[in-house]
C-alpha cells in the first residue's frame, strides 16, 4: 500500500505532471504575477489601499483641479452665441436633451464647467449625427443668481432655475428631500422647455466618455427597439466601480461570471493542450481552467473586464438596474412622466435617498430598469453637495 502511494505520488509529483504544472501557475499567478501588476489598480482585490490611497487621492483632486481650470478656460474663449441660439426657445422637438443639475460647489475646481465644456465639445465633433441633440442647465442652487459657473454658463446655453417657479420652499426640508425635489424639477422642466423624445439628466460632477454620443445613438436607433428595453422606467449610465464586482448578490452577474468560466475553460485547456502535446481535451482540467480564469477575473477586477466593451457600441452591455446611484439618467418621455408621478409621491429622507426611491418604484409600481455597462461617465465630484468631508478619498 505505501509502495503504491509513493509511485502516485511519484507520478504526479514530476515536472511533466499537469498537476505541478498547474499548481505552478496557480502559485505564479495569484502568487507573484497578479500582486506586481494590479497593485495600483483602485478596484482590484491586489489594491495596496495603505501604500496609494493616500496619494492617488490627491493626485486625482489636483488633477481634476487643472481640468476644471481648462473647462474654465474653453469657455472663456468660446465665442458667445447669438441670442436666439442661446436661448434655445424654438419649436425645434430634440431626439435627445442632456440636462445638467446643478448646484454651487466649491470654486476651485468648476465641475459643472467640466461637465459641460465636455458635452459641448463631444456634439461639436459628432457633428451631423448630433444635430438633434440639445444641452439645457437647471441651476438649483437655493440662490440661483450666487452660481459663479452657471452666471458664465447662462450665455452658452438655455438654462432653467428653480426660483423661476414661484414655489417657496420649506427652510425645514430635508436635503435628501430637496434633491429628490429639484430632480423633479429639472426632469420637469426638461418636458416643458423642449418635449423631447428622450431626456439624459446629469448630476454636475458626471463627466461624459468620448464614445457617449456613439453609443446613445447605437442604443436609441438598435437595442431600444426591442419592447421590454423601449418600455423600461429608466437607464442608469453610471454605476460605481467599486460595485461592479462578480461576486455580487446580482444573479446576472454570477451567470455571466459561470460563462467566463465555461468560455475560457476548454480555450486555455485547448493551449495548454498544445503546449505540451497532450490530448486536447481533459474534463479535470477544463474545470481547472474554468476556476481559474473566474478567480483571476474577480481578484484582478470586473471593472477592468468590462473596459474591454468600449471597442464598439455594439458590446455594450445592458443589464437589470441596481439601487445605487443617479449621476447619468436616461429616461424616454413616457417614461419620465411615468417617473414624475411616482416620486411627487414619495418623501425622501435619510437611508432612503432619490436613487433608492427610484430603485423601490420597480417593486412597488412593477416597472422595469436597467444599467449600461461599462459607465458612460465618469463621477469626478469627490466633494459632495449632501455629505461634507474635507478629505475626499477615491475610495
Amino acid at each position: 500500500m505505501l509502495h503504491q502511494a509513493r509511485q502516485l505520488c511519484g507520478r504526479w509529483c514530476r515536472w511533466s505532471s499537469p498537476f505541478i504544472h498547474l499548481l505552478t501557475l496557480t502559485v505564479v499567478t495569484f502568487g507573484v504575477l497578479a500582486p506586481l501588476i494590479c497593485h495600483r489598480l483602485l478596484h482590484s482585490y491586489y489594491y495596496l489601499r495603505r501604500w496609494h490611497l493616500n496619494p492617488m487621492s490627491q493626485e486625482f483632486l489636483e488633477q481634476n483641479q487643472q481640468e476644471g481650470q481648462a473647462a474654465l478656460r474653453y469657455f472663456q474663449k468660446l465665442q458667445i452665441p447669438n441670442a436666439s441660439e442661446a436661448s434655445g426657445r424654438d419649436a425645434f422637438q430634440p431626439l435627445l436633451l442632456v440636462t445638467i443639475i446643478t448646484v454651487q460647489r466649491r470654486n476651485d475646481f468648476h465641475y459643472v464647467l467640466q461637465v459641460a465644456s465636455q458635452f459641448h465639445r463631444l456634439l461639436q465633433k459628432c457633428g451631423a449625427r448630433c444635430r438633434s441633440h440639445r444641452i439645457l442647465l437647471c441651476n438649483v442652487e437655493s440662490d440661483p443668481s450666487s452660481h459663479e459657473d452657471v452666471r458664465l454658463l447662462r450665455s452658452f446655453f438655455p438654462m432653467v432655475s428653480r426660483d423661476k417657479t414661484g414655489e417657496n420652499l420649506d427652510p425645514s426640508m430635508n436635503q435628501f428631500e430637496k434633491e429628490k425635489q429639484d430632480y423633479v424639477f429639472c426632469l420637469e422642466q426638461s418636458l416643458l422647455t423642449y418635449n423631447p423624445e428622450y431626456i439624459l439628466i446629469v448630476e454636475d460632477d458626471a463627466v461624459p466618455q468620448e464614445e457617449i454620443f456613439a453609443v446613445l445613438q447605437h442604443l436609441l436607433f438598435a437595442r431600444f427597439s426591442k419592447p421590454y428595453l423601449r418600455d423600461a422606467l429608466y437607464f442608469k449610465l453610471y454605476h460605481p466601480e467599486r460595485l461592479q464586482r462578480y461576486f455580487n448578490p446580482e444573479p446576472m452577474r454570477i451567470l455571466e461570471w459561470l460563462g467566463l468560466g465555461m468560455f475560457l475553460g476548454p480555450v486555455l485547456n485547448c493551449v495548454y493542450s498544445w503546449a505540451t502535446g497532450r490530448p486536447s481535451l481533459s474534463w479535470p482540467i477544463v474545470l481547472f481552467f474554468a476556476l481559474y480564469s473566474m478567480a483571476l477575473s474577480e481578484l484582478v477586477g470586473r471593472h477592468y473586464m468590462l473596459e474591454l466593451r468600449r471597442l464598439t457600441p455594439m458590446l455594450y452591455n445592458i443589464v437589470p438596474v441596481t439601487e445605487c446611484c443617479t449621476p447619468a439618467m436616461l429616461f424616454s418621455a413616457p417614461s419620465a412622466h411615468r417617473a414624475l408621478g411616482y416620486l411627487k409621491g414619495l418623501h425622501c429622507r435619510q437611508g432612503f435617498a432619490k436613487d433608492i426611491a427610484l430603485y423601490s418604484l420597480l417593486r412597488t409600481k412593477r416597472e422595469n430598469a436597467y444599467v449600461v455597462e461599462p459607465n458612460l461617465v465618469q463621477h469626478v465630484g469627490m466633494y459632495s453637495s449632501l455629505r461634507l468631508n474635507d478629505n475626499p478619498k477615491l475610495l
